[in-house]
């Protein structure tokens, strides 16, 4: 087959891109219909522009768009990158082969700069989507509340500020588009676990040693007279 095309791991059907734009979902109306449960109707686009292809998560699903297991918003791709749209998965061929960084995002905005408390609500946020499982959603603000020890109306100020910050419109999954962006800028990474080791319980005291010849004494008794 001449041309990028797209394999769908589990039909196995072969799809060829569009000159332009191919749409992906489990909607009726789009190029790649993908019928699983965790695929938005309007899930991602794969957009040609002359040699390149990339794609772009549209932030209407929970589960997001992942190339290579990493999660992305926008992303140029490779001959052989493997797109996970939800748990559905697809192959990209017949890319030409170019000196291409594979991580390097097309459109990079500058990013805005961000207080320390606004950081630490942006890696609380993300930091499900960073973990080694896959389609997981970010953090609930009483989830970032409760990890940064601060109430839930608290944490969604921040986050009003931090969408228009980085411009996220309203509309659903507002959360997941913010988190999409901040994960493709590189502005956080997952903090290392800390195992908390196991209490120990204390040793029992052994009894004192006897000294020899001295027998324990035995208690007295005594009779009503």
């Amino acid at each position: 087959m001449e041309g990028p095309f797209i394999r769908i791991e589990e039909s196995g059907a072969v799809v060829p891109l569009r000159p332009d734009v191919t749409t992906v979902g489990r909607g009726r109306g789009v190029d790649i219909r993908l019928d699983d449960p965790s695929v938005a109707r309007l899930h991602a686009e794969i957009i040609r522009r002359g040699p390149y292809v990339y794609v772009v998560d549209m932030g209407l699903s929970r589960t997001g768009t992942r190339v290579n297991g990493r999660p992305i918003a926008r992303r140029v791709l490779e001959d052989g990158d493997v797109i996970s749209f939800g748990t559905a998965r697809g192959r990209l061929g017949g890319i030409p082969r170019e000196e291409v960084d594979p991580e390097t995002e097309l459109r990079r905005a500058p990013a805005p700069e961000l207080t320390r408390r606004e950081l630490d609500v942006l890696t609380a946020l993300c930091r499900p989507a960073l973990s080694d499982e896959a389609f997981v959603a970010p953090a609930a603000a009483k989830d970032i509340a409760l990890e940064l020890v601060v109430t839930e109306a608290a944490v969604k100020q921040h986050l009003l500020r931090l969408y228009q910050k980085f411009r996220i419109p309203e509309g659903i999954n507002r959360r997941t588009r913010l988190a999409n962006e901040v994960i493709a800028m590189g502005l956080v990474r997952p903090l290392p676990t800390v195992q908390i080791p196991p209490q120990r319980q204390p040793l029992p005291v052994p009894p004192e040693p006897r000294r020899p010849g001295i027998a324990a004494r035995t208690p007295v008794t005594r009779r009503a007279s």
